[in-house]
């Protein structure tokens, strides 16, 4: 995509193109006199070195327009991710949308639709082997925490299960200074080795800034290892209305485009080329209980106004949607996951993290992954939109059959019937009643239950070969032993 221009625009437009660049123009304002805070001695120096005005005692940077804007055309336009195997995975570029599953939660919801304990690392096996089942869910994700798992080694642990599991493309990230190397070290083992990596990546890396307006050391050191070792970063500004920016949608906005260039600018001063995602999480904050809904109408239209920002830099896009702030798997969780979804998706941002969610992104559930599966085949049928080739319109078809024309036993329909329609699992019943009826009476979460099920005893995603599988094992191994441990639930060690 070309930069600063209104070319590729998606279907849902919230901003006109003044908007935009008035946004543009007030965020460079924002950092060029407010400033954004960085702590990290590091980068500091960094930006510092490339032009920033930088104050060290207060560890705020200022930067000027034009520093802003040549990071922005340096930063590439589209990112293309592989899969285990080196196959293409996903083309992150212009309207391209791909789902992958909620990221982070400290719970996993049993199969009961019920309880909930904290997320282990049998809950991520689990989760991976049901997703990598689930064809419209094209990426994995780092889901839960793994609370069975030491703390110093939990980055690199999600990590290493997610690839023993299935070859899908990862989203994940660090939550310590030191997991970026590690985590760098186990993809180079899967893809041949570092220059290998950097070819074809095989994940890409949420980096989340604290909001307002400011980059932690961990969150600072990980955009620079990121940058340095060429893997693709994602920018996850989290806007509060009134709380963390301010209580309006536009003035969210320019706080998160503020805090996003910051971050795009460290990257580029790093390397300059280094693939950055525009992403974000935003949430409305509810000020009757205190909650952070992610699920919320106006955080999925500011998502859907930053992604326009995003494409006017020419940017890839992400957002937290496809998800729900409900507690079980129940009407509302089903209103606020297709809402959001596809949301997002008319406004063409490239990754949607959140299938499987639930309770302000803290829950997983395998049951919900499956319906959102659905959800989000919908969704991406929707984004096909209407094909309005002559073979489609069918017009000689319509004139040779003429008025009470008989269209289902013609080649035209055999040829059409599967490819138009997305036809769902059975976990959605377009069944009459009585032939419901005769099936049990099941409702969506009982259909749920049996998909995964299903899913869990019968599906078998491609292995890891045992060259890989082996040398994975050292290098995890390896690593837990700098911290000294020797057992981990799942191996290697």
């Amino acid at each position: 995509m070309e930069k600063f221009t209104f070319e590729g625009q998606p279907k849902l437009r919230l901003l006109s193109n003044d908007q935009i660049r008035l946004i543009h123009e007030k965020a460079l304002h924002v950092l060029e006199h407010a400033g954004v805070k960085f702590e990290s001695e590091e980068a500091l120096k960094i930006l510092q070195e490339h032009g920033a005005t930088v104050d060290f005692d207060k560890h705020v940077v200022k930067f000027k327009p034009d520093m802003v804007n040549d990071a922005i055309k340096k930063a590439p336009s589209s990112i293309q991710l592989y899969n285990r195997e080196g196959e293409p995975a996903a083309l992150l570029s212009g309207t391209n949308v791909y789902f992958d599953p909620g990221s982070a939660a400290i719970k996993f919801m049993e199969s009961d639709g019920k309880t909930v304990r904290q997320s282990e690392a049998r809950d991520l096996a689990a989760i991976s082997k049901v997703n990598d089942a689930l064809d419209n869910i094209a990426l994995q994700s780092t889901s839960v925490v793994c609370y069975d798992v030491p703390k110093l080694i939990g980055d690199s642990y999600r990590l290493y299960v997610l690839l023993k599991n299935s070859p899908k493309a990862i989203i994940t990230g660090a939550f310590s200074v030191h997991g970026i190397k590690h985590m760098r070290e186990m993809l180079a083992v899967i893809a041949g080795g570092y220059d290998q990596l950097k070819e074809k990546p095989m994940a890409v890396f949420d980096i989340c800034p604290s909001p307002p307006l400011k980059w932690t050391h961990i969150s600072s050191q990980n955009i620079i290892d990121c940058a340095r070792y060429g893997l693709p970063l994602e920018t996850v500004s989290m806007p509060m209305p009134g709380a963390a920016s301010p209580a309006t949608l536009s003035g969210s906005i320019v706080v998160h485009t503020a805090e996003t260039l910051s971050g795009i600018v460290l990257a580029q001063c790093v390397n300059p080329g280094a693939q950055v995602v525009y992403g974000g999480a935003p949430v409305h904050f509810d000020m009757r209980f205190g909650t952070t809904p992610l699920s919320a109408m106006e955080a999925t239209m500011i998502a859907s106004a930053y992604s326009q920002m995003g494409k006017y830099f020419g940017l890839p896009t992400h957002t937290y949607a496809g998800l729900s702030d409900a507690k079980v798997v129940d009407a509302q969780a089903g209103l606020e996951t297709g809402m959001s979804g596809v949301v997002a998706l008319l406004a063409g941002i490239n990754m949607i993290s959140g299938a499987g969610a639930l309770d302000f992104v803290s829950c997983i559930s395998l049951e919900k992954l499956v319906v959102d599966n659905e959800i989000c085949g919908m969704a991406l049928r929707l984004d096909r939109g209407v094909d309005c080739s002559d073979d489609a319109l069918a017009v000689d078809l319509i004139t040779q059959l003429g008025p009470g024309g008989d269209y289902l036993t013609t080649d035209h329909t055999m040829a059409w019937f599967k490819k138009e329609p997305y036809t769902p699992s059975q976990v959605i019943d377009r069944r009459d009643r009585n032939n419901w009826v005769a099936a049990g009476s099941k409702d969506t979460f009982a259909r749920a239950q049996e998909r995964v099920k299903e899913i869990l005893e019968t599906h078998q995603p491609k292995p890891l070969d045992d060259a890989r599988a082996k040398e994975l094992d050292r290098v995890t191994a390896a690593i837990a032993g700098e911290f000294g441990i020797t057992g981990l639930p799942l191996g290697p060690c």
